[in-house]
């Protein structure tokens, strides 16, 4: 007797939406990384020259804020989720009650981008005809059937970079040499906060060198603002 083989299902690949989302989680997170660790070091590294008290300090600070991203990352990538199966669901019950209106939904899509109302419409009963829910979701919220943002890669994305972010003005602060301990971390706070900088504007699409600016900005004003707080202590 044979036997028959049941093949498994092929994983689908992750959508660019679904990687770009994970891409920012990561850069915003190594950014907060970097800022975050960075304050705390320069307002505990002002008030004492304790390396040990500013290392404790500075990877507390670090924990804190991996955590931290990476919880707000799952809080507000799973409430997204649970949005956009909330829209699926009410489509899937529209399509059963209203589907003329459904279907002109979608025909007016291609109204709207050019095509004659005649074409629109044989475009939009034929896709509705083959799949009623993927079109209507796809033209409605720019959505694709099984594919969501995921809350844990936003999680880990976000976890891991803030991390390694934070490690740079911790390393710099707490391992170089005494005479250029100062200016040796705020270029590495400045080199950083920069190239995060350029990420965030390549996969938004933004200005690079306004990006850039705009960080290297926030980071001098925020290693600044921590100074003059360790100066107060």
């Amino acid at each position: 007797m044979k036997t028959m083989s049941v093949s498994k299902p092929k994983k689908q690949k992750k959508t660019m939406a679904e990687r770009s989302n994970t891409l920012r989680a990561g850069v915003l997170g190594s950014n907060d990384g970097i800022l975050t660790v960075v304050g705390v070091l320069f307002s505990v590294a002002v008030a004492t020259t304790n390396t040990f008290t500013i290392f404790i300090a500075g990877l507390s600070d670090l924990l804190a804020c991996a955590f931290s991203m990476a919880s707000g990352e799952y809080a507000s990538v799973s409430s997204q989720k649970d949005t956009e199966r909330a829209a699926i669901e009410k489509e899937r019950e529209l399509i059963k009650t209203n589907y003329q209106d459904e279907l002109d939904v979608v025909a007016n899509y291609y109204v709207e981008r050019g095509v004659k109302k005649n074409t629109a419409d044989s475009i939009a009963k034929e896709l509705m005809e083959k799949d009623a829910l993927g079109t209507v979701v796809r033209v409605k919220y720019d959505l694709q059937l099984g594919h969501y943002m995921s809350p844990w890669d936003a999680a880990f994305s976000s976890l891991v970079s803030a991390a390694s972010g934070g490690i740079f003005p911790l390393v710099a602060m707490t391992l170089l040499p005494a005479t250029i301990k100062w200016p040796g971390t705020i270029l590495a706070v400045t080199l950083s906060v920069a190239l995060t900088g350029y990420l965030s504007a390549k996969l938004g699409d933004g200005l690079v060198k306004t990006a850039i600016i705009r960080n290297v900005i926030v980071g001098i004003i925020t290693m600044a603002i921590h100074y003059s707080v360790g100066l107060m202590l």
